[in-house]
């Protein structure tokens, strides 16, 4: 017999909580997006619960201006929030504002990422994109999805993500975690991202929307992990394919 204890997560998390550059056709991901099995008062519990769980839901990743949110992004493409967030201390320290990234000597700034993986892309990509920031919109990072993918190394995920943190828009990112713990729940079956997010943005209630994905990463790393997934502390278990599938 499975027993579901359903308590509060606690991880270090909770306290300081922690491109595709074509343009995506809504009406042809409607017609191609899975068809989920919970229904819409499922997800408003499922949010419940989550919220109760998880009260803070703050981004991971630590920035004090906008475009710094957009490079840590970028940055943490394959590379850990904890790591970036070493990181870029140093890099905006180095580089205070968008005029000095844009004209930053590209060894060097490949010096200070590199330990995030992927640096001489990367680099290429914060200067170029500086650049456009400072010559196309005014130094602004710009708030719609469609400007947004016209920067350099800006896909949806990133692009949502600024949306939802920094315009408080209605966004859905979709990470590792999300397509794990939709998978799993049984939300979508599918784990392709752009599908992933269009069913969400169904499912979802708009003003819910970021917020239940930074909630999905931190019950990700607290409880339904990749390898042990925690099912018998979970707290949204009963409304889990995967824990009725044990």
């Amino acid at each position: 017999m499975f027993v579901i204890i359903i308590y509060k997560p606690y991880n270090k998390f909770n306290k300081k909580i922690v491109k595709d550059s074509n343009k995506v056709n809504e009406k042809v991901f409607n017609a191609i997006k899975e068809v989920s099995d919970v229904k819409k008062s499922d997800i408003n519990r499922i949010i419940r619960l989550l919220e109760e769980c998880y009260p803070e839901p703050i981004c991971a990743l630590e920035f004090k201006k906008d475009y710094e949110l957009l490079f840590a992004a970028r940055l943490a493409a394959q590379c850990t929030d904890a790591r970036v967030n070493m990181v870029t201390p140093v890099l905006f320290t180095r580089y205070p504002d968008l005029e000095s990234l844009a004209s930053a000597d590209i060894s060097e700034l490949e010096d200070i990422v590199h330990s995030c993986g992927f640096y001489k892309v990367k680099a290429r990509d914060i200067i170029a994109a500086s650049a456009m920031l400072i010559g196309v919109f005014g130094g602004k990072v710009p708030d719609t999805m469609e400007e947004l993918l016209r920067l350099p190394g800006v896909g949806r995920k990133t692009a949502n993500l600024i949306l939802g943190d920094v315009f408080k828009k209605p966004a859905v990112v979709v990470d590792t975690h999300c397509i794990r713990l939709t998978n799993r729940i049984g939300l979508v079956d599918t784990k392709d991202p752009v599908k992933i997010e269009f069913t969400l943005r169904d499912l979802l209630p708009p003003e819910k929307s970021s917020d239940f994905c930074h909630r999905l990463v931190l019950h990700g790393r607290a409880v339904c992990t990749a390898r042990k997934p925690l099912c018998n502390v979970c707290c949204i278990a009963g409304f889990c394919n995967y824990v009725k599938s044990l």
